[in-house]
């Protein structure tokens, strides 16, 4: 009989420990779209972190780029849960100027750069990797 408490007293402290880790889980989203924002103030890497922990605080928000020495912030989300204005408007809210500057699709995204959002170049300097001239460059991709 004491076996049978010592093991459904295991099974309900599992549980319990399973539910509160579950709490500090993101349910991982998935980007459906990609904003790039214009973003003025940053300075450093405490900037970039800035920001990047305020958009991962987001619902909807699968990924966050930023780019100080070019002043984007490049934030790959999911349309059903977020619009690209509220992403402009938490970074506003962390203390940057910010406005959306563009909204791509990630194939847009992955045809300006050559690669896939959150998957970083770390070769490449700039916006989206700097290939086909980054953000802002006059190379217009279709906007859907």
């Amino acid at each position: 009989m004491k076996a049978k408490s010592v093991i459904i007293s295991m099974v309900v402290a599992a549980v319990a420990l399973l539910s509160v880790l579950a709490l500090y889980v993101r349910i991982g989203a998935t980007a459906d779209s990609v904003a790039v924002l214009k973003t003025t103030g940053m300075t450093c890497g405490s900037c970039s972190g800035k920001i990047t922990d305020a958009l991962q605080g987001v619902r909807g928000v699968a990924v966050a780029e930023v780019d100080v020495e070019g002043g984007w912030v490049v934030v790959g989300y999911d349309t059903k849960s977020v619009k690209p204005e509220t992403l402009a408007e938490k970074v506003n809210a962390s203390g940057f100027a910010s406005a959306v500057h563009r909204i791509l699709t990630p194939e847009q995204f992955r045809q300006i750069t050559g690669r896939e959002i959150g998957k970083k170049d770390a070769s490449a300097p700039g916006c989206c990797g700097g290939k086909g001239g980054g953000c802002g460059s006059g190379k217009q991709a279709k906007q859907s």
